[in-house]
């Protein structure tokens, strides 16, 4: 038998939730995929959604609360419509806390990824120069 995907694991752990919070994962994950159709799903430190092109973009993690999504690098990005709301503190990070019943702007978020895919593909390409 062959070890799941990160993506079946994924999938696995939206089916774990049969809530609002399993909802809200799978809304973004395909959110997510609109934004970059050449997003890569991985999972990490044993059983976190993580979303990568040319480096992460951003985690999925569930709380009983919030469903979070941390985007390693956002304080970096531009945030026009003020999505981040949660772990403003840091130099580098920045997330989106998502409670119960709370809508997200999908359009803003997209924005965010398209935004942090550019980010990641600027340095990856300034190496390479």
């Amino acid at each position: 038998m062959t070890d799941p995907t990160p993506s079946q694991l994924i999938d696995l752990k939206i089916e774990s939730l049969p809530d609002w919070r399993g909802e809200t994962l799978a809304r973004v994950r395909a959110l997510i995929h609109e934004a970059d159709p050449e997003v890569k799903e991985t999972w990490k430190w044993r059983g976190v959604p993580v979303w990568e092109h040319d480096g992460i973009l951003c985690t999925g993690e569930t709380y009983k609360a919030v469903v979070k999504l941390t985007f390693s690098k956002g304080a970096s990005l531009p945030d026009p419509k003020g999505l981040f709301n949660a772990s403003l503190e840091g130099n580098a990070r920045r997330a989106i806390d998502i409670a119960q019943g709370a809508a997200v702007d999908e359009a803003a978020f997209k924005a965010l990824i398209r935004a942090a895919v550019e980010l990641n593909t600027a340095k990856r390409t300034r190496k390479k120069g």
